[in-house]
């Protein structure tokens, strides 16, 4: 059985339509990443997975559970980190973790044992006593992943769980979670940072206007765009199109707009440059310049919408946010 289910869901407001038929699974003990720009559905989506926004339309299931017949047995079986900390700045780690516990029915001891087993976890063990409020940005998104976890959840949800941090403490986030999936978590994230989808996910679903646009492994999807990018530049353009017959041989090559790049998409561009070079110097070609670039998920977006991954449109909250505040006037 699948960690998560989603099927065609769908989610309006007032004829806004957020998601227009969303649809993945997630198995057990992976990392899955949705990925997208901000207002692409992310957050509504995860907004239905943890039961705090009813679909306007299909189903989903977490952890064998459907999320709008019944969402008290799927909340016994989540953890969730939102993307707005959640916590009482002006009591201890302790006393939140308390809190989170008792109102989970856990008693004081187990509380006690899982508080300090999961402070170490998130490198946070000595400071399981010291108010929030003297903790970094970086410290309370690790303090609630922990938080999270108190409950032993079959599933973890983190929405956007590195915005708005440094890139030291995005870095050892990222280590939390690479914990978790040794420790055979289910995580489901949100974000909008192609390189942390790539780095932490076994499978990604990209969203874009509220719908899933692609889904796979990060890997399969930059084999889509057909390899390494190699950029090769030539001392003049008459080199420039001799360099062009030889490197056609090795995969789609091309001049650039300035005459003088030969750019080549290949597989495997460190195996094939040496080659390159070799049979250009052998025939008196001039090459300045070589390099190439691997593909990335924003390489991947790029090719199924015609643009980079914006950042410009907000989510389903401020779209409300507007609507409420022109209803005022």
């Amino acid at each position: 059985m699948d960690a998560i289910t989603a099927e065609d869901l769908r989610k309006s407001y007032n004829g806004f339509e957020a998601l227009r038929g969303v649809s993945f699974r997630v198995r057990r003990g992976e990392v899955y990443g949705l990925l997208g720009p901000n207002g692409a559905g992310k957050t509504t989506t995860m907004g239905i997975l943890v039961t705090l926004i009813r679909p306007s339309g299909g189903r989903a299931l977490v952890a064998g559970f459907d999320v709008a017949r019944e969402p008290r047995e799927v909340r016994k079986r989540i953890g969730v980190v939102f993307q707005e900390p959640t916590i009482d700045r002006d009591l201890t780690a302790w006393q939140n973790l308390y809190i989170h516990g008792m109102i989970y029915g856990l008693g004081r001891r187990e509380i006690e044992e899982k508080a300090r087993e999961l402070m170490e976890l998130v490198g946070l063990s000595g400071a399981l006593h010291r108010p929030l409020r003297s903790y970094s940005g970086g410290m309370i998104r690790r303090f609630e992943i922990a938080r999270a976890l108190l409950t032993e959840p079959q599933v973890l949800f983190m929405d956007e769980p590195t915005v708005g941090l440094d890139p030291q403490a995005r870095a050892r986030v990222w280590d939390v979670i690479r914990s978790l999936k040794r420790l055979g978590v289910t995580v489901f994230l949100t974000t909008h940072y192609m390189e942390e989808a790539e780095m932490l996910c076994d499978r990604v679903a990209i969203i874009d206007h509220g719908r899933v646009i692609a889904e796979g492994a990060p890997e399969e999807l930059k084999a889509r765009l057909g390899g390494d990018t190699v950029y090769l530049r030539a001392a003049s353009r008459i080199d420039a199109e001799k360099l062009l017959r030889i490197a056609g041989v090795y995969g789609e090559a091309r001049v650039a707009e300035d005459g003088r790049t030969v750019v080549l998409v290949t597989s495997d561009a460190p195996s094939k440059i040496p080659s390159i070079l070799g049979e250009a110097r052998a025939a008196g070609i001039r090459v300045v310049e070589a390099r190439y670039v691997r593909p990335t998920l924003n390489d991947v977006f790029l090719m199924l919408t015609g643009r980079s991954l914006r950042d410009e449109e907000g989510g389903w909250r401020d779209w409300m946010r507007l609507h409420i505040h022109a209803g005022r006037r």
